[in-house]
């Protein structure tokens, strides 16, 4: 009769462990459906969000390019205006104040003419200056010359000043540019860098090098003035907008500075079509 008890009562504990086992198993893939479907809501909302904040990002990316492009056409046509009144006011005020000295040295003595004449010379120069300032100012004209023709002209200019020598070497074919406005942009970091390098450089020298190849224009400028920091100069307008203009045409940009040591601008671009 006792072992019969006992026998029960072990039947008993298996069918109960049985079922606590069942039990334990059930919770247990409950729990990893339940662990399962967290992971794979989570999941879809990481990517989600992550799709959505690539999609933030392009379309500040893309609001910052047009922006760009805003302020870039804005200051081309206004630089436009500038060089097309230079032309038609300032520079026809010099051409009848030329044709005004020559009528004058005609109804005076030697002495008064060769004065007369010095002052034709000063203002043949300014109107030569401003006939060229005119020119690197309209884009259109810009884009109609050959880039290597355009550098040529600006060192002209620069070294008209007298308080700037300014050296230029071309290797390599020189290339036309697929890309119209390119030319323009490449030629207006140029003329950044050249006025900054006016303004606060104190340099006595400024070397361009133009390297055509593999259908690439390099152009690297460099001057020998005081230089600057980067970890301490605040970035003025003129930084920026090189840096900016680069990025509009996919160019490879670097200005490498040093105190005392001069700066340094390096530019990389494509000809091929954009």
């Amino acid at each position: 009769m006792v072992y019969f008890c006992f026998s029960v009562l072990l039947t008993l504990q298996d069918e109960v462990v049985t079922e606590v086992i069942a039990l334990i198993g059930y919770f247990a893939f409950f729990a990893l459906i339940l662990i399962t479907v967290f992971i794979v809501f989570f999941i879809a909302f990481q990517r989600r969000k992550n799709a959505m904040l690539r999609d933030k990002i392009e379309q500040q990316k893309l609001f910052n390019e047009e922006l760009a492009n805003a302020e870039q056409e804005i200051q081309e046509e206004t630089s436009k205006q500038i060089g097309k009144d230079l032309h038609d006011n300032v520079g026809q005020i010099l051409v009848f104040a030329r044709m005004q000295i020559r009528t004058l040295m005609k109804r005076t003595d030697d002495e008064m003419s060769v004065k007369l004449g010095r002052i034709e010379e000063a203002v043949d120069a300014s109107l030569t200056e401003v006939r060229t300032i005119s020119k690197s100012l309209n884009s259109d004209v810009i884009a109609g010359l050959m880039f290597d023709k355009i550098i040529e002209n600006e060192v002209g200019r620069l070294n008209n000043l007298d308080n700037l020598d300014v050296y230029l070497e071309i290797n390599g074919t020189p290339q036309e540019f697929f890309n119209k406005k390119a030319k323009v942009i490449l030629f207006r970091i140029f003329q950044e860098f050249c006025s900054n390098t006016l303004k606060y450089a104190d340099a006595s020298e400024l070397k361009i090098f133009l390297d055509y190849k593999d259908n690439k224009i390099h152009m690297k400028v460099l001057d020998n003035g005081v230089g600057f920091d980067h970890d301490t100069i605040e970035k003025g307008s003129g930084l920026i907008n090189m840096e900016k203009r680069a990025q509009l045409i996919g160019a490879d940009f670097s200005l490498e500075s040093r105190q005392n040591l001069g700066t340094e601008l390096n530019l990389s671009y494509f000809l091929g079509e954009n």
